[in-house]
């Protein structure tokens, strides 16, 4: 017979205090990247205009040259230049310079945002691994912990891609903002104390099925963050191409972003990446009910909609390879496919009885 461990709760109100920490400077970080948006130049917007409409300036369009061949020797005519669509749907301009903008004290509060960021996950990670020690489990037993460790693992994937030097900057701001009022909804009405796991999650499966879960989820988030950007990009770009004049408080952030066609490709590829591995979640699921209640699948409200989110986004990725239905229509279907994920999570486990609640929530 095996004896549950006992619940330090020393270590338990130090994760606690961790988490409360970690929020703290979250706000600080929340507040740099406002102020870098705020001081980022607004000297270097406008390029998607101008490439919109070919121009070299505000005057003069630009042209090629073009060599035509005639009974009477060769002509060189200048012809205006076309741009192009790319296959997301969106047309080939130039991304946006970022939050800064290019300026010196945009770019120095943009850094000092990353590094608070930084400093915040430390202290949330901490919370988390404390929060695991304290009852010597895994830290994802019931909502309050999914959350607080799903928000981890969504701020530490954003770090990841900037320390592989890929341009996400523009995420930070969103990603803060969310991360703050996930961990405002875990600790106000989701907290639940330090204590053992009920028996049908006493599994090593709960180490496997639920943590790539929680890692699908955050990188489905950072997905859906992308989609959602390149909609309002995009509706700026087909503005602008079609001769309309953005408001100025428009002109000023989306002109700073991606362009939509690198938001697009960052959304598609990220969703991509991670589509498998949600794929392996469900049957990982499924295995793990075999164990714990003797069948493999029985249409409970967790996996049912665990299965409709896993439609939603194949049903996205079967769209971005059809013809007609890439760009906007595709986005649309991705962003669905989001919502179904959160309310499989916030849904489900608050307004569904089922299962897999447990702890009241």
């Amino acid at each position: 017979m095996i004896l549950a461990a006992e619940t330090n709760e020393g270590l338990a109100q130090l994760s606690n205090e961790l988490v409360y920490a970690s929020m703290a400077v979250y706000t600080l970080a929340f507040l740099a990247h406002i102020t870098e948006w705020v001081f980022g130049s607004r000297s270097k917007v406008g390029r998607t205009a101008a490439a919109l409409t070919g121009a070299k300036d505000a005057a003069a369009p630009a042209t090629v040259s073009v060599r035509v061949e005639g009974a009477g020797g060769t002509t060189v005519l200048d012809r205006p230049k076309v741009v192009t669509r790319s296959a997301a749907g969106t047309r080939d301009v130039p991304d946006g310079p970022g939050a800064a903008g290019g300026t010196v004290k945009g770019d120095l509060y943009g850094r000092i945002a990353v590094s608070l960021t930084v400093l915040a996950f430390a202290l949330e990670a901490a919370g988390v691994v404390t929060r695991a020690i304290s009852v010597q489990r895994a830290p994802w037993g019931n909502m309050y912990e999914f959350s607080t460790t799903f928000s981890t693992v969504a701020v530490g994937t954003y770090l990841g891609f900037l320390l592989a030097k890929k341009n996400v900057r523009w995420i930070g701001l969103p990603l803060v903002t969310t991360v703050l009022l996930d961990l405002g909804v875990a600790t106000t009405w989701l907290y639940t104390d330090s204590d053992q796991l009920v028996p049908a999650l006493d599994s090593y499966w709960l180490w496997i099925h639920v943590s790539t879960a929680i890692f699908c989820g955050a990188v489905f988030y950072l997905g859906a963050v992308a989609t959602l950007l390149y909609l309002f990009r995009d509706s700026y770009e087909n503005k602008l191409a079609n001769g309309g004049e953005p408001g100025s408080f428009a002109r000023s952030v989306l002109e700073r972003l991606p362009s939509a066609a690198s938001l697009d490709k960052f959304s598609y590829r990220v969703n991509a990446a991670v589509f498998p591995l949600w794929t392996f979640t469900i049957i990982a699921g499924a295995i793990w009910a075999g164990d714990a209640w003797g069948r493999y699948w029985g249409w409970d409200a967790k996996e049912v909609w665990s299965f409709i989110t896993w439609v939603g986004y194949a049903a996205y990725l079967h769209a971005r390879a059809t013809a007609g239905w890439k760009g906007r229509k595709a986005a649309y279907i991705a962003l669905i496919a989001f919502g179904c994920f959160l309310f499989n999570y916030y849904g489900v486990n608050i307004f569904v009885s089922s299962k897999h609640s447990y702890a009241g929530v």
